[in-house]
């Protein structure tokens, strides 16, 4: 069982892998389409549960394994000897997995400002968070400060299909991601290992993130990071500079 992916793009340059953090969807990328088509074919994933995606009732389908193997399958099927790939948040750490897990595969890796990709949750807490979506269903999502209905610096046009494709979201996939795919997420250990160009879009306003992008730019060699005027969803609210440090990037690498 493969998520829900779609390719963008005009058939040429490299294909580029983003994957969108939790309680988002393909809409998380829609102000960055346009720009990176220009040099590169987007693939836009959406994780299980979310947006078009399958709610799987296995818990193996949520493990980060079975999501590295779906991105294996899906540029498998792209015909892509190797691709890039792009992570936001939640995303960020899978993306960050992939390329540990898959180094050969990437030509470059960019992830932006992820908590869950840099820092250990106690298990307990994890479950605790699980059981209250569980409880709560719908109304529990609802509730959850990381919503999309919550945000007020988003554009009008992207909050709007947050938020409808958020009423799309499987509270029982988001408790299984929280149990499984959460917990196995950390790899702020393993920056060293990584071993081809990495990017990282900072967004500065976000402080809680500060000291893990200090953390990651001192552990990944050869690290570039660019530092933007945004928050949490930095390529949504600095969407022109993600789009220009991005495409930077890719000329750099040899996109």
């Amino acid at each position: 069982m493969l998520p829900h992916f779609e390719v963008h793009g005009r058939g040429r340059g490299p294909f580029l892998l983003l994957v969108h953090g939790f309680l988002s969807s393909r809409a998380q990328w829609r102000l960055n389409l346009d720009a990176l088509a220009e040099v590169c074919r987007p693939v836009v994933v959406e994780l299980f549960g979310h947006g078009r995606s399958p709610a799987p009732a296995d818990p193996d389908a949520y493990t980060v394994a079975a999501y590295l193997a779906a991105f294996e399958a899906i540029r498998a099927q792209l015909d892509a000897e190797c691709w890039f790939a792009c992570g936001q948040s939640f995303g960020g750490g899978l993306a960050i997995r992939y390329a540990l897990a898959h180094p050969e595969r990437l030509r470059g890796l960019i992830f932006t400002n992820s908590v869950s990709a840099l820092s250990r949750l106690d298990p307990a807490e994890m479950e605790r968070r699980a059981t209250l979506i569980e409880q709560g269903g719908r109304a529990g999502l609802e509730s959850m400060r990381i919503h999309p209905r919550h945000a007020r610096r988003l554009p009008a046009e992207v909050k709007a299909e947050l938020v409808a494709d958020a009423a799309l979201i499987a509270p029982e996939a988001i408790a299984r991601s929280i149990r499984v795919t959460r917990t196995d997420l950390y790899a702020g250990d393993d920056l060293h290992r990584l071993a081809m160009p990495v990017l990282l879009v900072n967004g500065r306003n976000e402080a809680a993130f500060q000291p893990l992008r200090d953390r990651a730019a001192a552990a990944i060699p050869g690290a570039k990071v660019a530092d933007l005027e945004g928050g949490h969803s930095v390529n949504i609210d600095a969407a022109e500079g993600f789009n220009r440090a991005v495409i930077g990037f890719l000329g750099e690498v040899g996109a």
